[in-house]
């Protein structure tokens, strides 16, 4: 995926796709400067960890153009988090994280809310990438609630 990157990037520039190759670079940029601050290897998963954290950033920006009512800025970070996504891996359905949710609480076998941290280890590992964590941590912590 990360050469794929690269290969956009190129692309975005020969095609003149302003708004597709300022996200790019953004991404790269920060890429880089998890390499170098924290001297991680670039591979898929730092680029997962960055889109991630661009998507999340955008939405957040969203909440607040919402409340300004700036529909302008609000479709332009829509835009700019569909071509986002495309870096990540397929996403998975809301039932599909509810049976990895259920599995993970079969294997951890918690007894209160306690347990948060072990299930959210867990459900991490194997959901990390592939849907939004803050909704799992909602799932989990609703579930754990019901305990």
């Amino acid at each position: 995926m990360v050469e794929e990157l690269k290969k956009d990037m190129v692309e975005a520039m020969k095609n003149h796709e302003k708004e597709r190759l300022a996200v790019i670079r953004a991404v790269k940029a920060g890429m880089d400067k998890e390499r170098i601050d924290n001297k991680r290897e670039v591979n898929d998963e730092l680029l997962i960890d960055v889109v991630n954290r661009e998507i999340k950033m955008r939405k957040e920006s969203i909440v607040e153009f919402e409340k300004g009512n700036r529909e302008d800025l609000i479709a332009q970070y829509n835009d700019e988090i569909s071509i986002l996504q495309k870096y990540l891996p397929e996403q998975l359905s809301m039932e599909e994280v509810n049976k990895i949710i259920d599995e993970i609480f079969d294997e951890v076998k918690p007894t209160s809310q306690k347990d948060m941290g072990p299930i959210m280890k867990e459900a991490t590992s194997k959901l990390k990438g592939k849907t939004d964590m803050k909704e799992v941590s909602n799932i989990i912590r609703t579930k754990l609630q019901e305990l």
